[in-house]
């Protein structure tokens, strides 16, 4: 993996893979076919863009959303490589240039989205040019019953055989089904060499908080966030319009995004959010797949997601960069109501319905957690060995207490009305209210109306809510939304089996702050915010997203670091030999202010054991320069002869002189080997 390693540092700027990308590349450079399964974040593109360096030939990468294309093709093109996308949204002039560059043998990468597929002309042109190897970027887009699906994904299959090359296939999602069905129908009957990576994100810090006074709570944590790039998710187009302006009316720069609005209105959106910072958009899940914005800080669900998968993947857009981000996920009892709902109404097979309402109880047992909540999501996709520290169960553990005779009060209740009511009527009935409906229906003769004064009608509220997340009891889409009993609650209603409920849920029926969590020192944060603005200045002026330029966690460590010199400065995270040439000295000269020069030669070897012996080799070059005794003429090597001289491994007064020449080497040889054995 030493060419990889070589491409990972001189290219991305990094100095190390992350857990599991090395085989990854690994096996796809080899020409493997494989499926990898990665967490949000966990650095998939880089798991086919590096093998596309390390291949003869075209690599083709097929994504679902332009923008996405788009944003990708310009972050390699600031890394120095050639890549370009054929999509609608190019201009014909961009067009001529990808084609130009693929009939000239020079692009490495070439986007294209799936519908490009159903054109017949597609597969002539890519036989003509070299693939070597297709990579599928979101493959969960083949899943027929995924709400990502996409129709010309199926294509691919016939695309892989046709051209005669290996797939590498990638995606989030990670359940059992999806994953067998992305090799079904990507792979046939080859099996890929499958990769699952573990899904835990530690820079996450989850948080969930029961409904109560939702817009005030979404306000709030936005408030605590100012400045930082956000998402919040809304379960309903109209909801993202008006949150949008409370969050624009409480100072906050905010827009809003759906399926609904006008596809140029999406796409400013958009690029909007890609190219701003501190800007927040108040979408539906029509945003976010193709949004590969790395620096987003925190992620806010107004209404619950429809299924843990689901929510794993919104949260997963936040913190990208490895830097802390943090998430909010609101619910309460419409939510889930909404959601069962959803399910039942839908023309899905039973089985299916029935996988979903699945999906949805774990998400409803991560909501209603007594314990860490990251334990209790990665153990959903199979991982035990986990240590957290970072959501609100960790920060903050909830108070419990024994629910079982409140929880057995409300499921006599549900019973004894013959599961034909909703929480409202039922809540009325164990306060004891004489409403016109109770005696219509003859509820105040029965043994539970009056025995839960205990509780007022909010915390009642409160554990059916927690009941309903514990999936004991469940609405009845047949009758309205009545609430009716699971096996899960016999057992407790028989008096077989307690239950725990959290206190604080109960006696407040509201929510906690989620503390801020800040992204540098106090002492640091003036530097990062100078750092950011010169990135803001080079992004505007090239007209690509901020993060083109540098992403936040390597601003971050710029200033938490500090680094004094183009050697130090190389050695940062994401400075790669194309974007230290661009914009070392800039960045430097905003933390240290002047910077010496530096000969393009030298900086190419800036940050690498080879710049130092450099250095030494031209400190001695100049001490000898007229020869020992300092009276003969005037000799000096070139600074290419230099920088391959500093590279060199076992080097020997022959291949000095082949290097060299015959005075030089004379002059110099002996104390160049010196350095060279030292450095060595």
């Amino acid at each position: 993996m030493s060419g990889a390693s070589a491409l990972l540092a001189d290219v991305f700027g990094f100095d190390a893979f992350r857990p599991g990308q090395a085989e990854i590349v690994e096996a796809v450079s080899a020409g493997e076919n494989v499926l990898a399964i990665m967490p949000t974040g966990g650095g998939k593109s880089l798991c086919f863009q590096l093998p596309a360096l390390m291949r003869e030939g075209v690599t083709v990468v097929i994504s679902p959303l332009i923008a996405l294309m788009r944003d990708q093709v310009r972050a390699l093109q600031e890394a120095g490589v050639a890549a370009g996308a054929l999509t609608s949204g190019n201009t014909p002039e961009e067009t001529d240039e990808v084609f130009e560059a693929l009939e000239a043998g020079r692009l490495k990468l070439l986007y294209i989205a799936p519908e490009r597929l159903a054109a017949g002309s597609a597969v002539g042109l890519l036989r003509r040019v070299g693939v070597s190897l297709i990579a599928v970027d979101e493959a969960h887009c083949v899943s027929q019953w995924g709400h990502d699906f996409r129709p010309d994904y199926l294509k691919i299959g016939a695309l892989r055989r046709d051209l005669g090359v290996p797939l590498a296939a990638f995606t989030a999602t990670a359940d059992a089904e999806t994953r067998a069905e992305i090799i079904s129908k990507l792979f046939g009957d080859e099996a890929p060499r499958s990769f699952l990576h573990g899904f835990d994100r530690p820079n996450i810090h989850l948080a969930f908080a029961a409904k109560d006074g939702p817009r005030r709570q979404i306000l709030d944590f936005a408030a605590a966030r100012k400045g930082q790039s956000g998402i919040v998710y809304c379960g309903t187009r109209a909801k993202t319009e008006t949150l949008a302006a409370a969050l624009r009316e409480a100072g906050q720069t905010a827009l809003h995004y759906h399926g609904g609005m006008e596809a140029e209105d999406r796409r400013i959106a958009e690029r909007r959010f890609q190219r701003e910072d501190g800007l927040i958009v108040v979408a539906t899940v029509a945003f976010g797949m193709g949004i590969d914005k790395p620096d987003i800080r925190w992620v806010a669900h107004a209404d619950l997601p429809k299924s843990i998968e689901s929510y794993y993947q919104e949260i997963g857009r936040a913190g990208r960069d490895g830097a802390p981000a943090q998430t909010l996920t609101l619910f309460g009892p419409d939510d889930i109501r909404l959601r069962r709902s959803q399910i039942d109404e839908g023309l899905a097979p039973p089985e299916r319905r029935a996988a979903d309402h699945a999906r949805l109880n774990a998400l409803l047992g991560l909501a209603e957690a007594l314990k860490c909540r990251r334990q209790t999501l990665l153990r959903y996709f199979g991982e035990t060995d986990v240590s957290c520290g970072s959501c609100d169960l960790c920060d903050r553990p909830p108070e419990v207490f024994d629910g079982t005779v409140a929880v057995r009060k409300a499921l006599s209740a549900i019973l004894r009305t013959d599961e034909r009511f909703g929480a409202g009527h039922l809540i009325d009935i164990l306060l004891g209210h004489e409403t016109d409906k109770m005696r219509q229906h003859g509820h105040v003769t029965l043994p539970t109306f009056g025995v839960g004064k205990e509780y007022d009608r909010r915390q009642w509220q409160a554990v059916f809510r927690q009941m309903m997340g514990h999936d004991l009891i469940r609405p009845d889409p047949e009758r309205h939304g009545a609430l009716r009993m699971t096996d899960a609650a016999l057992p407790i209603l028989r008096d077989q089996a307690g239950i725990e409920l959290r206190k604080d849920s109960i006696r407040q029926a509201g929510s906690r702050r989620v503390a801020v969590k800040m992204m540098v020192s106090e002492e640091d944060a003036p530097l990062l915010s100078a750092l950011k603005a010169k990135r803001r200045a080079f992004a505007e002026a090239a007209k690509v997203p901020a993060y083109v330029i540098f992403n936040d966690k390597t601003l971050i460590e710029m200033a938490e670091k500090r680094p004094q010199t183009v050697d130090a400065l190389a050695r940062i995270s994401g400075v790669g030999a194309k974007k230290l040439e661009r914009y070392g000295n800039a960045f430097l000269e905003v933390i240290v202010g002047e910077v010496q020069p530096m000969h393009p030669t030298r900086r190419k070897l800036a940050g690498r054991t080879a710049g130092s012996v450099y250095d030494q080799l031209l400190e001695v070059q100049a001490t000898l320069a007229r020869g020992e005794a300092g009276q003969d003429k005037p000799l000096s090597c070139s600074s290419s002869q230099l920088a391959k001289l500093a590279q060199l491994r076992n080097a020997d007064a022959q291949t000095l002189e082949k290097l060299l020449g015959d005075r030089r080497a004379e002059r110099f040889g002996l104390a160049f080997l010196d350095v060279l054995r030292e450095a060595g």
